[in-house]
């Protein structure tokens, strides 16, 4: 009995229970998500605040747009359609008979027939147009408005764009609103990507099991199981690494983004967010830009076809590149098609018409980032006098310049095929190097721009930054200083071209000689510069003083400072290419400040007007006296060292120009302009070593070829009221009549002409002064091949 007793008492003593416990797990299950949840409250709120911020901010840095000079066509214009052809292909225009969309022509022997794309200039819009242009006889006939039959004055086509300004990374795209993207292409995309988009909250657990159901019986990746917000998430906010607390924020981030704004405003950025490929350094994002990119349509443009590429890139870019796996793209294109028949967004009649058509992709969708980097270089440094690096690389902005494409082309051909002869001819170790700046003549807007011999050289822009001595280019500059005075110096006043010794004190004695080693006596002031006599400069500078040539050289727009040495006469003193452009080019201007630049205005995104570079231009220089330098460096192109000019350009062009060459020929320059365009071009070597050209040799042929094909208008100098043609007897600088054999006529400011008469003079004592010579007819230029020419002159 007391046994028993004990066994029960045994029994009855308390043991732990599972349902306890359970409750012990529960309560501390329960603490820890407590904890978890408190902690993860403010990492919730960063990720919201992250979302915000970027979703409503500025969503995209958005690279600024460069875009050369339009193209106008009018009436007249020397242009064949073969020549209209290739700018249209520069423009991406796509050769289509139907002319079915704007950006198509349609080439018929004489004739093109195109349908452009409006644009919105820095000034007015530009609406499409449906035009004829006829051609005849290597000009335009006519230009007719087909819908009109009106025929147009001026067509003006949207500019060649020649680069852009990126921020770090290279992205670019068009950005487009979700009702600018056509209905197909939108369901393209919801039946490959998210057939599901409207109806989820953010992450679809019915798209995960669907996509997986559809990879295990294709027996590869055909689905992918993340909705459109999660993937929008990954690119716009997250990056590629495959990490579950990657994938976790992802999952937050796609709830929070649906918390808080519409699927609309979720597509719309998605449709602008998606990578879709790559061109070169620049990346493709959004459907905007691709349609352009790939096919040069706009999306509203897009056919079936088009909407259903532009999806199949989306699961892969690379994998199913159009360009380089033509094959590949297509099938997934047609299975893209496929999944839409299936849902019912287009019939399977449609499909299979639209899988039978090709991939339409344009010949060259290629666009260089920076087509023209030494003039890009350009065009940055004169933005950054007023804008921040940053609001030039994320703003946006539209940056019309006033390059000039075909004369580009031209310069860089020019320079091409010259240099490698010039290379066999001089037989150095080291290449030639160039740099060469070509303006309009009247406005200094730069039409061509080289910074290098390599076209696609960046880095050092010579143009710019290599600041070498300059040689005869400098005379000019004394000549107009003399000239300045005409009761001391005038075009035919005797100057001593002999030899002239200058002692320095703390240095050598200077002992300047001419080119060729020999003094040339006494020889009127004009034939000094037209033959680059170093010996007469010498003379008249020292006659009027180094400083004055100096301050002369700043009248004319030059801000870099020279030695006040007199060998600073010959050009000892160093100047970038830039430098002497700004120089010849207020000579140019007949005596007005003309900066040279680069830039015609720059707009916002919206298109609103930022700014406008117009035409600033300051009288500095008496007209009188640059109009009389300019006559004589037109007798430095038909008798003097720049004779090799009339090899490229008829004699009756008129060229105004100089030659440079620097001691041991390390430098050879030309500068000279004709009646539309100046150009400054430098040939040497980089090292400083001699490049073995005087400046006839060597600057002056890139000049000449480049101008051949640049250049239409002879120059015509108009002579100020107070300059009046003298016809002087050569023999001895007296007044003598047209009839005198050996009379030639010469400009005089009113009071500095001869007063006495020759006695070959068949006019009276009191006879008048002469009218101005007539001007010579424009002249198309057709080359010249006549003519030998001399040896430059230092």
């Amino acid at each position: 009995m007391q046994k028993k007793r004990r066994k029960i008492s045994a029994k009855s003593k308390p043991q732990p229970t599972r349902s306890g416990f359970s409750r012990f797990l529960r309560k501390w299950i329960f603490l820890l998500a407590l904890i978890i949840i408190i902690a993860a409250i403010p990492y919730i709120y960063y990720l919201d605040y992250t979302v915000r911020a970027q979703f409503e901010g500025k969503r995209w840095a958005l690279p600024a747009r460069v875009y050369a000079a339009p193209v106008e066509l009018y009436t007249g214009l020397a242009m064949d359609e073969a020549r209209l052809a290739k700018i249209l292909s520069e423009l991406k225009y796509r050769p289509d008979p139907n002319l079915s969309t704007q950006g198509s022509y349609v080439r018929l022997g004489s004739e093109i027939t195109l349908n452009t794309r409006p644009f919105k200039f820095w000034d007015k819009p530009e609406p499409a147009h449906y035009v004829r242009i006829v051609f005849s006889g290597g000009s335009i006939e006519t230009i007719e408005d087909v819908k009109s039959n009106k025929e147009l004055s001026l067509l003006r086509l949207e500019p060649i764009q020649i680069g852009s300004f990126y921020p770090a990374l290279k992205e670019d795209r068009v950005l487009i609103k979700l009702d600018q993207a056509p209905k197909p292409l939108v369901n393209a995309l919801l039946a490959t990507e998210d057939r599901d988009f409207y109806d989820h909250f953010g992450i679809s657990p019915k798209g995960i099991l669907r996509a997986a159901w559809a990879n295990i019986r294709a027996g590869g990746l055909v689905q992918g199981g993340s909705t459109l917000t999660q993937q929008l998430v990954k690119n716009f906010y997250l990056n590629s690494e495959r990490t579950l607390i990657r994938k976790l924020n992802e999952v937050i981030m796609a709830l929070i983004l649906e918390a808080r704004y519409s699927k609309d405003a979720i597509l719309e950025a998605y449709m602008n967010e998606i990578y879709l490929g790559q061109d070169g350094a620049r990346a493709i994002h959004g459907f905007g830009l691709a349609s352009q990119f790939y096919f040069s349509r706009t999306p509203d443009e897009l056919e079936l076809q088009h909407s259903a590429l532009l999806v199949a890139l989306v699961r892969g870019p690379s994998f199913y590149d159009p360009i380089k796996t033509p094959e590949k793209a297509k099938k997934r294109r047609d299975m893209v098609l496929d999944e839409m028949a299936d849902l019912g967004y287009i019939t399977k009649y449609q499909a299979e018409q639209a899988q039978q058509q090709p991939l339409d992709i344009v010949k060259d969708p290629h666009q260089a980032i920076s087509r023209y980097p030494s003039f890009l270089d350009l065009v940055r440094r004169q933005l950054q006098q007023e804008y921040r690096n940053e609001d030039l690389t994320s703003e946006g902005l539209g940056i019309f310049t006033t390059l000039d494409v075909e004369a580009q082309d031209s310069l860089e051909a020019a320079i091409d095929s010259t240099l490698k002869k010039l290379d066999k001819q001089t037989k150095t170790e080291v290449p030639l190097e160039t740099a060469a700046i070509f303006t309009r003549r009247t406005t200094g807007e730069i039409i061509a721009f080289a910074g290098a011999r390599d076209p696609t050289s960046v880095g050092f822009n010579r143009a710019l930054d290599s600041v070498r001595q300059i040689g005869s280019l400098y005379k000019p500059v004394v000549y107009l200083t003399a000239l300045a005075n005409p009761q001391k110096f005038t075009v035919i006043t005797p100057i001593q071209d002999t030899s002239i010794r200058m002692a320095n004190q703390g240095t050598e004695t200077w002992i300047p000689k001419n080119y060729d080693n020999r003094e040339h006596g006494t020889v009127p002031l004009h034939k000094a510069l037209a033959n680059s006599f170093n010996l007469a400069t010498v003379r008249v500078g020292m006659g009027v003083g180094v400083a004055h040539t100096i301050k002369t050289l700043h009248n004319l727009g030059v801000e870099r400072s020279m030695p006040v040495f007199p060998s600073t006469l010959l050009g000892v003193g160093e100047l970038s290419p830039m430098d002497v452009a700004q120089m010849y080019q207020t000579l140019a201007s007949d005596g007005f400040v003309t900066p040279p630049h680069a830039i015609q205005s720059v707009v916002a995104l919206d298109g609103k007007p930022l700014q406008r570079y117009g035409l600033k231009v300051k009288q500095a220089m008496d007209p009188s006296a640059v109009f009389i330098v300019n006559t004589i460096l037109q007798e430095v192109a038909r008798e003097g060292t720049a004779k090799p000019v009339y090899t490229f350009l008829p004699k009756n062009f008129n060229v105004a120009g100089k030659t440079g060459t620097t001691n041991d020929m390390r430098d050879s320059w030309f500068a000279g302009f004709t009646g539309d365009y100046l150009g400054v071009v430098w040939v040497g070597r980089d090292d400083n070593q001699p490049a073995k050209l005087t400046g006839a040799q060597g600057a002056l042929q890139v000049w000449g070829a480049a101008m051949k094909k640049i250049s239409r208008e002879p120059l015509t100098l108009d002579p100020p009221e107070d300059v009046s043609m003298v016809y002087i007897d050569r023999s001895n600088g007296l007044r003598a009549s047209e009839g005198c054999p050996t009379a030639s006529p010469f400009p005089f400011i009113k009071g500095s002409a001869p007063s006495g008469h020759s006695s070959c003079s068949q006019a009276e004592e009191s006879a008048p002064e002469s009218p101005p010579a007539e001007k010579p007819e424009k002249t198309e230029n057709t080359g010249d091949k006549e003519g030998s020419w001399l040896k430059e002159l230092f």
